[in-house]
Formats: C-alpha cells, sequence, structure tokens
C-alpha cells in the first residue's frame, strides 16, 4: 500500500535476540532516576538488568524505525487515519521483527509497535508524558537529557531521543500543524500544540548541545476557582471577591513570575464575565480556554524567510479595537501593546484583562510604564502613570513558593496618585507562617480589613454589593 514498501528488502541479518521481561522496564521509562534508586545488591542488580534490558529495547526500536523509514512511503502513511496508519505500521513490524527473528511476548510487541508509532505518527518519547496530565512543563535539553515538572519540583527522567536529528524532526512536525517551520535559518519558534500547550524551541546553532524544546502543558481539565480553592492556593473568601471582580467588569492585570500560574488564574478569571459578552483575545500562541460562546481569538505571526508579514502583538490589540469588543483580554502583556491595552482600558473597554511578569504588585506598574517606553512613546513620567492608575483596577499577585506549591499572594487595588507615586491597596494578602518536617510551607490568606474597596459603586452597579460585603465581612471573621 506505501509506495515504497513493495520494492524494498529487509536485510538485518539472522541473529536471534532475546529480550527478557520488558513490560515493567517499559513502564518505568517516564520515572526520574531520583525514583528509581533501590537500596541493596539485589535491587542494585534487579536494576542493572532492567538498564540493559530498556537499552535492548532502545536499540531494536531504533534498527526498527530506520528500516521502518526505509520501507514505507512517508507521503502516503500522512493520508491514512491514525488507525489505519497504525495497522499498516504493525504488519510492517511483525515483519521486521519475524526477520530478525527476536523472541517478545505479546505485552513486549504491544508496547514495541507503540513506541515504533508514537516515533513515526507521533511525537516520538514525548507521547507518555504528554499523555500525563500531571506533568506541567516538559523540558527536552538535547537528546539525551528530558526533565519534567511535577508537583512544582523538576526531576529529571530516563526517556530519551535516539539523536537530535529524530528530536529535530519531532521538534518540525509540532511547529508545521500551526504553520510555522525551525531549522537553521530560523531557529527559534513559538508554537502550540492541538491541546493548548503552549511551545518554544530553539535549534542549532543557536542551541549548542542540540535543540531545546520546552512545552508548558495544560490540563485537559480546565481549572476553575473552586478548584484553586481546594490546592489552598486562595482562600474561599478571597475567590468569592476574585468572582466578583471578574463580573463587574474590573480591569485587572495578573502579575507573577515564570510558572507561577498567571495563565491558569486568567482562565479561572473569564469563567465570571457574562455569556452575552463579546470577548476578543490576543495571545503570542493560542492558549486561553474560554468557555464563552462569543469569543474571537487572535494570534500572532512571525516574519516569513524575507522577514516579512510579522503580525505583531500590538498589530492585534490596535485591529481588536476596530472589531467591537466589549472586552480584550492579553494573554501576555511583554512590549509595548501596554499602551494601546491602557488606552482600550480607559475608553470603554473595561473589564479587560492580561498577565505580565512580575514579582509584586507594585512592580507590575512600573513594568507596565517600562513597556510604554519600550514602543518609543515620549509621555512625562507623571502623565504616563497617571494613565495606568484610571486605567488598572486590581491587580492580582500569583507566585510559586520555594518548595513548588502555587499562590495568590495579593489582591490589591489601585487607588490613583499621590504626587508622582501611585498608590495601591492590598484586600487579601498571604501570610507565610513557617514550614513543616517535609519543608512544606505553611500560612494562610487574610483579609486586610478594608472594608469598602474602591470598586464598590461598580459592584453596586452591577448588584453585586451585598455578595461583596458578605464576602468582606466573613474575610475579617476568617482572619481574627
Amino acid at each position: 500500500m506505501f509506495g515504497k514498501r513493495s520494492s524494498a528488502k529487509i536485510s538485518i541479518g539472522d541473529t536471534v535476540t532475546t529480550l527478557g521481561p520488558q513490560a515493567e522496564a517499559l513502564s518505568h521509562a517516564s520515572m526520574p532516576k531520583s525514583e528509581l534508586l533501590i537500596e541493596g545488591p539485589a535491587a542494585s542488580a534487579e536494576k542493572l538488568n532492567e538498564s540493559r534490558r530498556n537499552d535492548q529495547h532502545f536499540e531494536l526500536k531504533k534498527q526498527i524505525v530506520a528500516t521502518l523509514l526505509d520501507m514505507v512511503d512517508a507521503a502516503q502513511l500522512a493520508r491514512l487515519d491514525a488507525e489505519q496508519a497504525r495497522r499498516e505500521i504493525g504488519d510492517i513490524v511483525s515483519e521486521i521483527v519475524t526477520q530478525k527473528k527476536v523472541v517478545l511476548s505479546t505485552t513486549e510487541q504491544n508496547h514495541l509497535l507503540q513506541d515504533v508509532c508514537n516515533d513515526v505518527l507521533g511525537f516520538g518519547p514525548l507521547e507518555p508524558l504528554l499523555a500525563r496530565d500531571d506533568i506541567a512543563d516538559i523540558m527536552v535539553n538535547g537528546c539525551e537529557r528530558i526533565f519534567i515538572e511535577v508537583g512544582g519540583k523538576i526531576r529529571e527522567t530516563d526517556i530519551r531521543f535516539r539523536d537530535n536529528a529524530q528530536l529535530l524532526s519531532v521538534c518540525q512536525r509540532i511547529v508545521s500543524q500551526v504553520g510555522r517551520r525551525v531549522d537553521e535559518s530560523s531557529p527559534l519558534c513559538d508554537a502550540r500544540l492541538a491541546d493548548g500547550s503552549r511551545v518554544n524551541i530553539i535549534a542549532p546553532p543557536l542551541a549548542i548541545d542540540g535543540p531545546a524544546l520546552t512545552i508548558r502543558k495544560f490540563k485537559k481539565d480546565k481549572l476553575t476557582l473552586d478548584q484553586l480553592v481546594r490546592f489552598g492556593s486562595i482562600s474561599q473568601t478571597g475567590a468569592e471577591i476574585l468572582q466578583i471582580i471578574g463580573r463587574v467588569r474590573c480591569n485587572v492585570l495578573i502579575s507573577g513570575g515564570t510558572g507561577s500560574g498567571k495563565t491558569t488564574l486568567l482562565n479561572c478569571l473569564t469563567g465570571y464575565i457574562d455569556d452575552d459578552e463579546r470577548i476578543i483575545t490576543c495571545e503570542d500562541a493560542a492558549e486561553l480556554q474560554l468557555q464563552q460562546s462569543h469569543v474571537v481569538r487572535l494570534e500572532t505571526r512571525p516574519p516569513n524567510l524575507e522577514g516579512e508579514g510579522q503580525i505583531t502583538m500590538r498589530d492585534l490589540v490596535r485591529n481588536c479595537l476596530r472589531m467591537r469588543p466589549e472586552r480584550i483580554i492579553v494573554g501576555e502583556v511583554r512590549g509595548p501593546e501596554a499602551f494601546d491595552l491602557l488606552q482600550a482600558m480607559n475608553t470603554g473597554h473595561d473589564g479587560s484583562m492580561g498577565t505580565l511578569h512580575a514579582n509584586t504588585p507594585r512592580e507590575a506598574i512600573s513594568r507596565l510604564e517600562s513597556m510604554v517606553m519600550m514602543g518609543g512613546i515620549a509621555l512625562p513620567a507623571k502623565t504616563l502613570r497617571e494613565m495606568i492608575v484610571s486605567s488598572i483596577d486590581v491587580i492580582v499577585q500569583a507566585s510559586r513558593l520555594r518548595d513548588g506549591s502555587r499562590r495568590i499572594t495579593h489582591i490589591t487595588e489601585v487607588l490613583g496618585m499621590e504626587g508622582d507615586v501611585p498608590i495601591t491597596q492590598d484586600l487579601f494578602v498571604w501570610e507565610t507562617l513557617g514550614e513543616d518536617k517535609n519543608g512544606r510551607i505553611l500560612g494562610r490568606h487574610r483579609s486586610t480589613g478594608i472594608g469598602r474597596p474602591r470598586f464598590w459603586d461598580r459592584a453596586h452597579y452591577y448588584g453585586e454589593e451585598k455578595r461583596l460585603a458578605a464576602a468582606l465581612d466573613a474575610a475579617e471573621l476568617v482572619a481574627a
């Protein structure tokens, strides 16, 4: 069926290879090395045997994939659906295994077939990692070293690619799905997977030890504020106030460091936008998961080979102002588009939201000021700060603590100016109390006792003032 198959000859020797029980070894392939260390001589011997079986399986798979790629027509294979392609690959793999006289159990054959299908049709060794919903990040540092983040901690796995060529092939397969490319002439690329997971790739010659691939995974089930409460990221009363902030169309800036959960929190807040509002999202790589029916998703575009055709975030924000938006959601503010977003917030598009990198709410205001200046806009510093404080109503600070846990550490109002200095007011803060014997940080979310926040009148306009008062009263009782 595959053009090349009928004319190809299998010539892989007559050596009989026996691979012992590998099912357990394969199941451990994605586990961190630290979890595979077992004390005792017998355990060490078993670990050595398991490592040898893994190496034998790896070499066998490498030979089969190389032979398979010589035998099949990749273009015809790509036109088949997944099940048909799997059946065809299964037939060829069985033929190769028979010719090589390899003794495999049924379970081992199924594992081998799955690995080969992942190599040829999917993302190779990354497939089992992408299938795990408990992994937050996958970091590939060349073909030999793959790290994952689980539970806020980074661990190294025993998974590896055959070589850097296979890794680069997987990278190209990922970016081609969104119409982008990565090679020596264009070694930097941002992309996304079908599920919205964010991907960054940097290839040689910029990456010295082979392609570096970073995947920020998102859970299949969209997180909600209720789940964040159960995880301890925010208190119940704090979550109630965040719901009201999202409902009454406050302009919100979500601030935090890398991996602190900014995008997750933005997704949670957008869940409280009314379904009849027209929402336009602007992102570098589309990853927001809004549930409303009236949503227009926009995504930036890099330049082509000639250096032309680039569409920047600023271009998107400017254009969406002409699309009759009611709310503008910017996935990440990182440049001069900050000025256009502030203008939008000041001209009737209240309830707009965005995220940026900063360590505190006050630093977030300074970062906004710096990003506006990056666009070459020559405004006096006081005028620019007045524009910022009149545009932003609330700053929500997300942080990743040293034990790997994520917390919403501040819910802060922006009040106005006192001279040349922006004035802020904390409604909720996270207070660290210590740590337990396992190194887990202990603390609590507490109210600062503010009984009438600045957005009270806005809450009254939307009929949420009683709910807001009840949440603030409950927060004071909890803090007491």
